[in-house]
């Protein structure tokens, strides 16, 4: 972090004068690459310092964008101002974006053990409309047919009630057997749904999906063909996958 009192000017001065020293030390030792990557890493941070402020000024936007985020509406602004923020840093070229609904003390971050009702419909109200937004304003420039969109959370739910001793409310208690993730845009088949549970909700039964499964698509829609990730360590094979998984077809554009 520089001084308070280092304008934009003096920083830059400083980083060209490091920089000057820098190579004429690495001319002198030109077996030293780490020296290399140590001044890129200082001028890739001067970089990011220098672009945040507008890349993150969601207030620049004209009104009917604001607007269309809900950024001033209670029940949605603060997840609306990121969304809206994750576009502008999409459009300048960075390359992951991630974005938290909740973050709190368990019962108010999506975790419905006491209140299902009343916490998920307070998290839905929260996300609907910012989602909705990204992906349309996305569209609208351009940018969703390069840009993967991926929706997931936790854990799914259990399809019985769960009621805590005491507790006035029912919630319901986590479900690592069936699960929900979304993807748009970013060369998926849009309009489309792919597996099923049994007729209670409890197990996936129909064309189940690995986290594995959904690792390898992931590196697929990002140009990445994940079994040739791997690398052999302490006389096993790991990679990104675990060696497993397969890319899931069915929801490919």
């Amino acid at each position: 972090m520089r001084p308070a009192d280092e304008s934009d000017g003096d920083q830059r001065g400083t980083l060209d004068l490091l920089g000057r020293m820098n190579r004429r030390f690495q001319e002198q030792h030109p077996l030293e690459p780490e020296l290399d990557a140590r001044t890129r890493s200082f001028e890739l941070a001067y970089r990011m310092q220098m672009a945040a402020p507008d890349a993150l000024d969601w207030t620049s936007e004209p009104e009917s964008i604001r607007r269309l985020y809900g950024t001033d509406l209670a029940h949605c602004g603060p997840f609306a101002k990121q969304c809206l923020m994750a576009r502008r840093l999409v459009e300048r070229g960075v390359r992951f974006v991630q974005l938290y609904s909740g973050g709190e003390e368990n019962e108010r971050s999506w975790d419905g053990h006491l209140d299902l009702a009343g916490n998920h419909r307070q998290f839905a109200g929260e996300t609907d409309q910012p989602i909705a937004a990204l992906l349309a304003d996305l569209k609208q420039r351009g940018l969703l047919d390069t840009t993967l969109v991926i929706w997931g959370g936790e854990f799914g739910r259990l399809p019985v009630v769960q009621r805590p001793p005491g507790s006035t409310q029912a919630g319901r208690d986590h479900n690592p057997h069936a699960f929900t993730t979304w993807f748009c845009g970013g060369g998926t088949k849009g309009g489309v749904h792919h597996g099923s549970t049994d007729e209670i909700g409890f197990k996936s039964v129909t064309d189940r999906v690995s986290i594995n499964d959904l690792h390898a698509t992931i590196l697929h829609l990002l140009g990445m063909e994940h079994t040739r990730l791997t690398y052999r360590h302490n006389g096993r094979d790991f990679r990104l996958t675990d060696v497993a998984g397969r890319v899931v077809q069915a929801i490919l554009a």
